[in-house]
């Protein structure tokens, strides 16, 4: 195979605007052959972000033909699953078929066959499909025919052996965020989990519940979610609220903390508009953590000066060293969370 120079960021394959990185692009060229620090992939399936995927079936009216179509558009026209609306994309596995002879193989070990999934945003991922074979709309995920790229910088893990593929795609693609988890909440907290009902939502619970002290709180909407969180050993309280409407939030989180509100809440929802539902509910000098990408920072950045809320609201970071791990780790040390898993993305 011939290669293309390296590039480790993957510039060269930016069509526009020109000087952009890919994330930040607006089209990019997924087109072969591979520079010569770059992996190929034969994609099997993308597993699509869930404010994503639940942008693009609420503007298809849930129609799956109308869904295939929009998705095979956006891909062809931007060369990458980059949602304009939301800005985010999700996440792939596949087969290694070409290793550059310049990739880092010596920092991360792979090669040609190997099983990954793809620890980098669909949004910055070239990517190419000759086919959508299903759509699977409960899971976010769609299985295709088709290739993709990963840069120098790209991160990526092995498909493990002791747990099915798919229950892994969905626990890696939402790793990021027990792996923050751990890092923020502390021994006596009260943890709130704003979309508490979806895969990153009971991973951050569980999370959460190994520190000693800790009462954690899970807020979610729909019927089916509510009645699985209560199931849950390591769930405390269970709200049924719809995130937007923040004083219902606010009340409900106050009447079970006796005023006292959250120390940490963590935003996993997959609408817009649920910022100020976090904020209310959270203490003066407590953390609020966006993980979700229907997240508007600018909402949430005036909407906390604006009732005078001081608390600190970070960014949700994807990537935290050994998150890959850690989350998978949590299903082979929790028989009541991989069963949970298993029941919803086996199948």
């Amino acid at each position: 195979m011939q290669f293309k120079p390296a590039d480790r960021f993957g510039i060269w394959r930016v069509i526009q605007p020109r000087g952009a990185l890919p994330q930040q692009a607006e089209t990019i060229d997924p087109s072969l052959p591979i520079a010569e620090d770059e992996l190929l992939i034969e994609v099997e399936c993308l597993n699509i972000d869930s404010a994503s995927f639940h942008q693009i079936s609420e503007v298809n009216h849930g129609d799956l033909a109308k869904i295939e179509r929009h998705i095979l558009d956006l891909v062809d026209r931007r060369g990458k699953h980059h949602n304009p609306v939301t800005g985010s994309g999700g996440m792939l596995i596949g087969r290694v078929t070409h290793v550059g002879p310049k990739f880092p193989v010596a920092e991360k070990p792979v090669k040609a066959g190997d099983r990954i999934a793809t620890l980098v945003s669909l949004s910055l991922t070239p990517l190419s499909i000759r086919k959508i074979k299903a759509i699977h709309p409960k899971i976010d995920r769609i299985d295709i025919e088709g290739h993709a790229v990963l840069f120098a910088t790209g991160l990526f893990a092995r498909i493990p052996s002791d747990i099915p593929d798919k229950v892994a795609l969905a626990v890696l693609d939402v790793a990021g965020a027990p792996a923050q988890t751990r890092t923020l909440v502390k021994s006596n907290d009260t943890v709130v989990v704003v979309g508490g009902g979806g895969k990153s939502g009971v991973l951050c619970l569980y999370e959460a519940k190994k520190k000693p002290g800790v009462k954690t709180i899970a807020i979610d909407y729909s019927p089916s979610a509510i009645a699985h969180l209560n199931q849950l050993t390591f769930v405390d309280h269970v709200i049924q609220a719809d995130a937007r409407n923040s004083l219902e939030v606010y009340e409900k989180v106050r009447a079970i903390t006796g005023d006292k509100l959250a120390d940490v809440v963590i935003n996993v929802a997959n609408i817009p508009d649920t910022e100020m539902s976090c904020i209310l509910a959270c203490r003066p000098k407590g953390i609020v953590y966006f993980f979700s990408m229907a997240t508007s920072f600018t909402r949430a950045a005036l909407g906390a000066e604006g009732v005078g809320a001081d608390v600190d609201l970070r960014i949700g970071n994807g990537y935290t060293a050994g998150h890959a791990d850690l989350s998978l780790n949590l299903l082979r040390e929790s028989t009541e969370l991989r069963k949970l898993f298993e029941e919803t993305y086996a199948g």
